[in-house]
């Protein structure tokens, strides 16, 4: 399935916080918007994203802030370090554009901002980009993934409508961090929890098999989505455009080895 790729240069869009959620012990929901909302373009996709900027403390950069400006004039360790986040919502007559953050502590970097993010911080953004959205033709839909795919999934399920059939796999922590998940469809949702050991990749392949016309999207750990794609693929033939994969992270990996790691992989398929 093509991709839209987040606009990475040019100028950012810069929000501002306008208040903050906890939704789960582990998941944070910022809601922004002002003004700046209004240079922000919507797309068709549920599994919109955007790329989140956060500057390097105590570096001073060009305005209007524009990252290819960044990357031309300053040094790379100044140049700000970017995450990828789904579009969770965007509600143009409220003004509000939601994402919601996994955190976890100290760890990482756009954990730690969400946890200290007040209303009226800055939040700059790149994108969106996107790839998926639920076909309303499909015979079924399968939806697998973790709490960094939870955002995506849940607006995909939002947007199926009556009648349509889906079954969703979703691997948290624990019980705490269930969200319940809103559809007019017929959904079946299966919870499973790393605290007590649950394998995805095996709840997925022992469920019932539905008919050949699914439309897929298995995204989070890049290791059970390259176990999910050769199911998929290997075992079951479905068709590659009817299928949407990301690894989105990769359990040992901080944002920026996983970047390289999968650029390289690129670059030997390139190659090869």
């Amino acid at each position: 399935m093509a991709e839209a790729p987040a606009r990475r240069g040019g100028r950012a869009v810069r929000l501002e916080v306008l208040r903050k959620e906890t939704l789960t012990p582990h998941m944070i929901r910022i809601v922004a918007g002002g003004e700046g909302l209004r240079d922000f373009r919507p797309n068709e996709f549920t599994d919109a994203y955007v790329k989140v900027i956060f500057k390097v403390p105590g570096v001073e950069y060009p305005e209007p802030f524009d990252m290819q400006r960044v990357r031309e004039e300053l040094p790379r360790e100044q140049v700000p370090r970017m995450r990828t986040y789904t579009v969770r919502s965007y509600d143009e007559a409220a003004g509000e554009l939601v994402l919601d953050f996994v955190v976890h502590g100290d760890e990482g970097l756009a954990g730690p901002w969400a946890q200290r993010a007040r209303p009226g911080d800055e939040l700059l953004l790149a994108g969106p980009g996107g790839a998926y959205a639920p076909r309303p033709d499909a015979g079924w839909h399968l939806l697998a993934g973790d709490e960094s795919a939870l955002p995506a999934i849940a607006a995909s399920v939002e947007a199926l409508p009556a009648g349509a059939q889906a079954q969703v796999f979703l691997l948290v922590e624990n019980a705490a961090e269930e969200q319940p998940l809103v559809t007019k469809a017929e959904v079946q949702v299966t919870w499973l929890h790393r605290s007590s050991g649950a394998d995805l990749v095996a709840a997925v392949k022992s469920a019932p098999w539905r008919g050949d016309d699914v439309q897929a999207f298995v995204h989070g750990e890049a290791g059970f989505v390259r176990e999910l794609r050769r199911y998929l693929f290997t075992e079951r033939g479905v068709a590659r455009d009817a299928v949407s994969l990301s690894g989105y992270w990769r359990a040992g990996k901080d944002d920026e080895a996983w970047r390289e790691e999968k650029a390289a992989e690129r670059r030997a398929a390139d190659s090869a």
